[in-house]
């Protein structure tokens, strides 16, 4: 699977003084992006854009839907991505976050895992 998940990667990353409150705010207010950043940022290692064309991680989330995904959490500056040949590799940009929005990012991945910890107990009481 090539790169075109990720879509147009090439476009330079935002410097640190462009990234906004309501611009990371507004990237992961979509269930969708809100779960890639997560398992972006929880990863140990990049994860590639086509890891989520695969198994649990894609849905029912075209590959079109999935490369904007990519590129609007690109645009906040929440992930870097990094082509190695023909895959794109993504990380959180975690460090310029913190840097310029100290406790910002922790404070949400945290609350998304609560938050889908307890998404998880009540399909689990409900089954």
């Amino acid at each position: 699977m090539g790169c075109y998940p990720c879509g147009n990667a090439s476009a330079l990353p935002p410097s640190i003084d462009d990234l906004t409150v309501e611009g990371i705010l507004h990237a992961l207010s979509d269930p969708v992006r809100a779960h890639i950043f997560a398992e972006i940022a929880g990863a140990e290692r990049s994860q590639t854009c086509s890891a989520f064309l695969r198994g649990e991680r894609r849905g029912r989330v075209p590959k079109s839907t999935l490369s904007q995904h990519f590129k609007v959490l690109r645009d906040a500056g929440l992930i870097r991505s990094e082509r190695q040949g023909v895959e794109m590799h993504n990380t959180p940009a975690a460090d310029e976050l913190e840097r310029r929005f100290p406790g910002l990012l922790k404070a949400i991945i945290d609350a998304h895992k609560r938050q889908t910890e307890r998404q998880r107990t009540r399909r689990r009481r409900r089954a």
